[in-house]
C-alpha cells in the first residue's frame, strides 16, 4: 500500500509509526513508574505501623544493610515523592505524543483524501497510539 503513497503521506505515514513507538515506550514507563510508586507507598504504608525501635534492613545492591527507623522512612518518603513526579511527567508527556499523533493522523487523512471536507472515517483506523 505504501507504494502507491506520495511521497509526502509516505513521510507522514512514517511519522504516525515513529509516535505509536514512542507512545508504546511512554506507556511503558508510566506502567513500571506506577508499579514502583505504589509498591513504595505500601513500604511506606507499612513502615508506619511499625514500631521505630524495631531494627530493619534494606537492601543495597546485592547487600541488605542495617538502617534506622527514620533514616528508612525518609528514603521511602523521597523515593515516593521522585516517582509521582515521574508519573506526572510521563503522563504529560503520554499527552502531548497523543495530541501529535492526532494531528498528523488528520493530517495524513486530508492528503490522502484530496484534502477536503476531511471527515470522520480516514484510511488505516488500526493505526493508532495504543494507550489505555
Amino acid at each position: 500500500m505504501q507504494g502507491n503513497l506520495p511521497p509526502e503521506a509516505q513521510e507522514k505515514l512514517e511519522e504516525l509509526q515513529d509516535l505509536q513507538e514512542t507512545a508504546q515506550q511512554v506507556a511503558t514507563q508510566k506502567q513500571q513508574a506506577e508499579t514502583q510508586l505504589s509498591e513504595a507507598e505500601s513500604a511506606l504504608d507499612a513502615l508506619e505501623d511499625i514500631d521505630e525501635d524495631t531494627g530493619m534492613y534494606r537492601q543495597v545492591g546485592e547487600l541488605l544493610v542495617e538502617s534506622d527507623y527514620d533514616e528508612a522512612y525518609d528514603d521511602l518518603e523521597e523515593k515516593v515523592d521522585n516517582l509521582g513526579v515521574r508519573v506526572e511527567t510521563l503522563e504529560k508527556q503520554e499527552e502531548r505524543v497523543q495530541e501529535q499523533f492526532e494531528e498528523l493522523q488528520q493530517e495524513l487523512q486530508q492528503m490522502l483524501g484530496g484534502g477536503g471536507g476531511g471527515g470522520a472515517g480516514g484510511p488505516s483506523p488500526d493505526i493508532g497510539p495504543g494507550g489505555d
